[in-house]
């Protein structure tokens, strides 16, 4: 099964693909994973790549389309994938379909308010590393594993959080429309549990575990 998963900043992509790609079987292709491996590994796209960030730019839509080109002619895709974070816009969306044909587009919609409190309320502890959220906290300044004083990390800033869904309503959210022309989009209600939005995907996919 080739999957897309499409979703604005904090629906929950990346865990939903992890859980879903390990459910079917497939591998799970992050966008994110594939520069950093390319990045590491000095590939030619990778080397490529590198060019345009170096130079503080952003990476041209050719580039990032010839590397989850090359990704997805990989032996471990032969049997299906699960794309996150690719495509973004139209663009992408119309060369990935001259390569790899798709079976299902998942969008993960969650409102913008819900968006903003689920982001805005994440904290981050320098010292263990670990992640919460303000909703779970007793107390909300104090790491609960190791005490250390927790920070709000500049990305999950309201006003930062914002702009980000206003870039996604813009390049990203259009997709959904595409994908629905075509008969392959498959919505699903992120605004619940893990596990619960995880069995509502495996459902809207038909998929019987």
């Amino acid at each position: 099964m080739n999957l897309v998963f499409l979703g604005p900043p904090g629906a929950g992509k990346g865990t939903q693909a992890a859980v879903v790609s390990q459910a079917l079987g497939i591998p799970h292709v992050s966008t994110g994973d594939m520069f950093r491996k390319a990045l590491k590994e000095e590939t030619p796209i990778g080397l490529k790549a590198k060019a345009f960030m170096d130079k503080g730019e952003l990476v041209p839509d050719s580039v990032t389309i010839e590397m989850v080109k090359e990704r997805l002619s990989e032996d471990d895709c032969k049997n299906g994938y699960l794309l996150d974070g690719f495509p973004r816009n139209l663009d992408q969306a119309e060369a990935l379909a001259t390569f790899s044909q798709l079976d299902a587009a998942v969008n993960i919609a969650v409102a913008d308010e819900k968006l903003i409190a689920r982001l805005s309320g994440r904290r981050f502890c320098p010292k263990c590393s670990g992640t919460f959220h303000v909703s779970k906290l007793a107390d909300e300044k104090t790491c609960p594993d190791c005490g250390a004083e927790l920070i709000q990390r500049a990305d999950d800033n309201p006003a930062t959080i914002a702009n980000r869904l206003s870039v996604y309503h813009k390049e990203t959210s259009p997709l959904t429309a595409f994908y629905a022309q075509k008969g392959l989009l498959k919505e699903v209600d992120g605004d619940q549990s893990m596990d619960d939005v995880s069995a509502a995907i495996l459902k809207a996919l038909a998929v019987n575990l």
